[in-house]
């Protein structure tokens, strides 16, 4: 076999199906072979995304409490992940959600969104005892497809009949990507768990990289597939400590470019190209984590602003006022039953404190009546909103 078509089939081969005609990938396993070279341009876009996401986990661990701001963080990756598989909840749509602000006109699969969370942190608090794994691909899958659209295709469960990736109506025949048949996947996943937590020298955001790419060509589950990938992602920077927060919200690099994202993941499968698929993957931390790292710096400023305004006019209710502040940056959207739990005071006073905070511009009112409002800290939602908060 020549060079080239080592290369080419380095990443696996399409095999001819005997009960249906159609060909279905096989993928090798990891890592590839002939083995890729880490220099040039490839070593110079690792060094850049090393660098930034170190940044980005010192300008996190510089907020003054790391675990309430990094609420919206997670937040927005998990919109942002669930809108790439075609949910059209927006990120306040999702607040809303979370404050019980039923909405009959709003979209219905924001549950989608809630359940990505659930799994996420599921995940993150059983990486104490337990290592990225098979069994813990299994437990958030069941997490994300809880009670929803999909949750009846065997939640939590390997895939026992073929799938496809295509657009609506195709068939194995007809479809863009055939992922391996069903009795190879448990075999194929167990590889993928090897390789994970192989003792090489291997740079770990190599690793993240490849093992992201080989999940989606597995395809081990029969929905929630791109959305088990992208928190494998989160979960092995967890674990090797790379991010002390998942503050790292890929999803928004993946979306933006959606059809290069598609189109790299295709290249690994059909030439073998796993160098372009890595220099993307690298390319997207380096920005995503030079973002997210801007976002932590202006949330601290957003943080040292109001609490300068609040002391300069809230007087003898300032304590108060500050503890209502902090209190925002977990729950954006409150009540007055709420502010009075965040601040100690009375509903009446409390009342008195939220129209005060209405007036210094520190929040919004966003119902419209005169009962049962909520309140919202829009400069601080509106540090994760993007124009195309909504999918087109």
């Amino acid at each position: 076999m020549s060079n080239s078509e080592e290369i080419r089939h380095r990443a696996g081969r399409y095999v001819h199906q005997p009960h249906g005609g159609y060909r279905a990938f096989i993928p090798n396993p990891l890592p590839p072979v002939p083995q890729m070279r880490i220099e040039g341009a490839m070593q110079k876009q690792l060094g850049e995304a090393d660098r930034s996401l170190g940044r980005l986990d010192g300008s996190v661990l510089t907020l003054p409490n790391p675990d309430f701001f990094v609420y919206l963080f997670v937040r927005k990756e998990a919109v942002l992940s669930s809108q790439i598989e075609g949910t059209q909840s927006s990120l306040q749509d999702l607040l809303r959600a979370e404050a019980h602000m039923l909405d009959p006109r709003g979209p219905s699969d924001v549950v989608d969104v809630i359940n990505y969370i659930a799994a996420m942190n599921h995940g993150l608090e059983r990486l104490a005892t337990l290592p990225v794994s098979v069994r813990l691909i299994r437990e958030i899958h069941e997490r994300l497809l809880d009670g929803v659209r999909g949750g009846r295709l065997q939640r939590g469960e390997l895939r026992t009949s073929q799938n496809w990736i295509g657009a609506a109506g195709s068939t194995p025949d007809t479809a863009v990507f055939v992922p391996p048949p069903a009795e190879v996947v448990p075999e194929l996943l167990s590889d993928l768990e090897r390789f994970l937590h192989a003792d090489d020298d291997m740079h770990i955001l190599v690793r993240i990289g490849l093992a992201h790419a080989q999940f989606e060509t597995i395809h081990p589950f029969l929905d929630g597939n791109g959305r088990v990938g992208r928190l494998l992602i989160a979960f092995l920077l967890a674990e090797r400590g790379v991010l002390h927060k998942p503050v790292l919200y890929l999803s928004h690099y993946f979306k933006k470019h959606r059809k290069e994202y598609y189109d790299r993941l295709q290249s690994v499968r059909d030439d073998g190209d796993w160098e372009g698929w890595l220099l993307f993957f690298l390319n997207g931390v380096a920005e995503v984590s030079e973002q997210a790292a801007d976002t932590a710096r202006r949330i601290l400023l957003l943080r040292e602003q109001h609490r300068e305004h609040i002391i300069a006019n809230l007087g003898r209710a300032s304590g108060s006022g500050i503890r209502l502040l902090e209190s925002l940056y977990r729950h954006p959207i409150i009540s007055g039953m709420d502010a009075s739990r965040a601040s100690g005071l009375s509903k009446a006073s409390a009342s008195r404190l939220v129209a005060r905070f209405v007036e210094l511009g520190i929040l919004v009112e966003i119902t419209g009546h005169s009962r049962n409002r909520r309140f919202m800290y829009d400069d601080y939602v509106a540090l994760f909103r993007e124009e195309d908060d909504r999918p087109r």
